[in-house]
């Protein structure tokens, strides 16, 4: 023991938890025990589908001062939806896969539950062969270009 310094110190550190540690429920539980400070933030829309996912314009839901509520579709273009789907012998499921979307939006447009999508709808006008708006609701859709004759 004679070759021991007693003038150098050595000071052993931990090393800082990683973040994903701290958010461990072990190191919540020991930060509430010790009375630390707990910060929680939920984010919205993480994770979700962008392309899929609905618009609300919230700007517009701001100013309404009354019904704090967007326009649902009418329930007469629901079923127009459901005739031309019908006609064409589609399934919900059938349908919503020939547009690329999930059945269940097939299913809240023709309850009148959807929050009206004007891509969403452009595409079951083309497959159904049906217009589904404007002022000539449920005439057939004209085939060829986009602007009318």
């Amino acid at each position: 023991m004679a070759e021991s310094d007693w003038d150098s110190v050595t000071y052993l550190k931990k090393r800082a938890p990683r973040a994903a540690e701290m958010r461990s429920k072990q190191a919540i539980a020991s930060a509430q025990r010790h009375g630390e400070k707990i910060e929680t933030t939920e984010k919205f829309a993480a994770g979700g589908n962008k392309q899929h996912s609905t618009h609300k314009d919230t700007a517009k839901l701001d100013r309404e001062t009354e019904e704090l509520h967007h326009e649902k579709l009418s329930l007469d273009v629901g079923k127009l939806i459901q005739k031309g789907r019908v006609e064409k012998k589609l399934t919900q499921k059938e349908l919503a896969t020939k547009i690329n979307e999930k059945p269940n939006v097939i299913m809240e447009y023709e309850q009148g539950k959807a929050i009206p999508n004007n891509q969403i709808l452009g595409k079951i006008e083309r497959v159904i062969g049906i217009r589904l708006r404007g002022k000539d609701k449920g005439r057939p859709l004209e085939q060829g270009g986009k602007g009318k004759k």
